[in-house]
């Protein structure tokens, strides 16, 4: 479902070229942390290349899948006691509150850097390029936590 919202709502939003909110990457975030390491960057990679194929870009988003499934169990790891023990999908129920928002924060900030300053492939407009990683990394955050709380009431 959040690949059919990211392509048919949200690749179409755009203010003023600075908003591009990339919220497919929920599939990335709510994956459990008991998956084998290879299956995960694997889901990953397969994610990238549907959305690289449905957005008509070129490995862009491959990429900042296959970093967001590389730095997210270490992430929860590191932020959740008893990490190991996660065999269901990662959400606010499931861990703290804190704990999810600063792991959704970090790993929806590299995702839409990497998008983003790819997707650029240029040093000419870094201002405009860190502008857009600014407000796109915002309206995702909150768009993806407001689905949250709404998921868990």
């Amino acid at each position: 479902m959040a690949i059919a919202l990211q392509v048919l709502l949200f690749n179409r939003l755009s203010f003023y070229g600075l908003c591009h909110p990339q919220v497919y990457i929920l599939c990335l975030l709510m994956l459990p942390i008991a998956l084998r390491r290879e299956l995960e960057m694997l889901i990953g990679f397969a994610l990238g290349l549907v959305m690289d194929i449905l957005c008509n870009t070129l490995g862009v988003h491959i990429a900042a899948c296959v970093l967001v499934t590389f730095l997210r169990q270490p992430l929860l790891t590191s932020m959740v006691q008893n990490a190991e023990r996660l065999t269901t999908e990662i959400t606010m129920a499931t861990i703290p509150m804190a704990a999810y928002i600063r792991y959704a924060v970090i790993l929806i900030v590299a995702h839409q850097a990497m998008v983003s300053l790819l997707s650029a492939f240029s040093f000419h407009h870094l201002g405009w390029t860190f502008l857009q990683i600014i407000i796109s990394s915002a309206l995702c955050v909150g768009l993806i936590l407001g689905y949250n709380l709404l998921r868990s009431k």
